[in-house]
This record gives structure tokens, C-alpha cells and sequence, in this order.
């Protein structure tokens, strides 16, 4: 089962782009983004972001999650 936190939290890394954008917009720090989607990931059993150099991008899955998580 899935934590709401965390999939609102993904839901607005998606939207905003990045851990410290979403940070900004729910009043977390960046850390704490970084371990509730490690703790999603967890649950999920896949990664659902790949960095590219300073970039993100969603894997198949994290896409999959993204369509739903809205």
C-alpha cells in the first residue's frame, strides 16, 4: 500500500521538475523529498526517476505511477 504523502509529494516532484522545486512548494526540505521517494521507491520495488546530468527524468514506471498518481 502506498503512504498518500508520498505519492503527492511524486506528484509534485513531476509537476515542478525537481526534489528542491517540490521542496519549495510543499515546505519541505529537499532531504526530506529525497527519502519519501526513496520510501516510495522502495514500495514501488523499481526506480521511478533517472538523473541525467542535472536533469530528471521519469523511468517507464515512474511514468506509469505519474498517469495514475494525478
Amino acid at each position: 500500500m502506498f503512504d498518500s504523502r508520498h505519492i503527492r509529494t511524486f506528484h509534485e516532484v513531476v509537476r515542478t521538475g525537481s526534489y528542491s522545486a517540490a521542496a519549495r512548494e510543499l515546505g519541505y526540505t529537499q532531504p526530506a523529498i529525497t527519502q519519501q521517494m526513496k520510501a516510495l521507491e522502495r514500495s514501488v520495488g523499481t526506480p521511478l526517476f533517472v538523473r541525467a546530468g542535472r536533469r530528471m527524468r521519469l523511468t517507464e514506471a515512474g511514468e506509469t505511477l505519474a498517469r495514475h498518481a494525478g
